[in-house]
């Protein structure tokens, strides 16, 4: 059972062949920008890297006939549960049309779909960043006109979520975890009984991270909006892209930080702190939302490989419970094993229904 897997980023095509959960290959195409500046959208690159996916395939002596199915990352779509849905005509409208945003990620769908076709094979998306399990509880904000989402980075924390699981020796589906994807956003989510319950948007709550601004001061901000310094493209911009530890320390390589940290910067060494620190206060939070129960709090993503800063988190979170680390990220991972699992019945593919739902 070999199956392709398909992760498109904004300059990037991340493809894997995996037989069974054992990966056969894997490549990072790279996208040159006088390639991507000839469309004028990126839906309208669906050919293009199709074509970049089969010739890479084709280079490495993958003989496409032998592949059962695909599957990619998920785009923005309808707000659904997490899980694994077959790509439907409804899916590729929605994804064609960016009903819902535009997204590298819509690729994630629409070339599954062009390429299976071809093969007679079926395509798949998973654990879409529309997933939203949000308990309805945590959906008032305080703004009636601003309703909480559970937008997050949901296939890396399934994945992750998945894995302490196993270690623990229960099913996912039995487990209260809380789970800390520390990258280049930051989102932290209690995990029950199988459902995102509840997270932070790594777009604009909890701690601030490597270029974004995180949880601020609502009335402070409101005043720094009307200042006249900014306008609104700039405010965007600001809270997202240049914000965070971009905005304090001129960086957005967490490496440059804890290098600087380790060689006694006073500037790295507050910075470094106060991340931790707004990390372990935003954990300390999503505990109590699981009332205290956890079987276990686990680090995953690109900054838990620096055990200094994980070492920094665990003196403050130590007594809440069984802490686990998986460094880097495992979303081919775990594409590549819900492929698996709904080719072999173990699970059912969603429907995806779109707003009818």
């Amino acid at each position: 059972m070999k199956n392709l897997i398909l992760n498109p980023g904004s300059t990037s095509t991340k493809i894997a062949v995996f037989d069974e959960n054992t990966m056969v290959f894997s490549k990072t195409i790279r996208h040159l920008q006088e390639e991507l500046e000839e469309f004028s959208s990126i839906i309208e690159q669906k050919e293009f890297r199709s074509q970049t996916v089969i010739e890479a395939c084709n280079e490495q002596g993958i003989d496409l006939a032998d592949i059962s199915a695909v599957i990619a990352i998920g785009g923005l779509l309808h707000a659904g549960v997490g899980g694994v849905y077959e790509v439907n005509d409804m899916m590729i409208r929605d994804l064609t049309a960016c009903t819902y945003g535009e997204h590298a990620a819509n690729l994630g769908g629409l070339l599954a779909a062009e390429i299976a076709h071809g093969l007679k094979i079926k395509a798949y998306i998973a654990d879409p960043v529309t997933t939203d399990e949000l308990q309805d509880v945590a959906r008032l904000s305080g703004l009636p006109e601003i309703e909480r989402s559970g937008k997050t980075h949901t296939l890396n924390q399934k994945a992750a979520a998945r894995q302490a699981a196993e270690e623990l020796g229960n099913a996912y589906e039995s487990c209260n975890l809380v789970v800390a994807h520390l990258g280049g956003g930051i989102s932290i989510a209690a995990h029950r009984d199988g459902l995102i319950v509840e997270t932070n948007d790594p777009r604009g709550e909890g701690p601030f991270c490597m270029d974004r601004a995180g949880g601020v001061s609502i009335l402070e901000f409101a005043k720094l909006c009307y200042s006249g310094k900014y306008t609104r493209d700039e405010m965007l911009k600001r809270v997202n892209g240049n914000s965070g530890v971009a905005a304090y320390m001129n960086t957005r390589d967490f490496l440059d930080v804890e290098n600087l940290y380790l060689k006694g910067d006073p500037q790295a060494i507050r910075v470094f702190n106060a991340l931790a620190y707004q990390v372990a206060k935003e954990i300390g939070a999503t505990v109590a939302v699981l009332r205290g129960k956890v079987d276990a709090i686990v680090f995953t993503g690109g900054m838990s490989k620096a055990k200094i800063f994980i070492d920094e988190i665990r003196g403050y979170i130590e007594s809440f419970g069984k802490i686990l680390v998986y460094p880097g990220e495992f979303e081919l991972e775990a594409l590549a094993s819900y492929a698996v699992r709904v080719q072999k019945g173990e699970i059912e593919a969603h429907v995806y229904k779109g707003a009818s739902a």
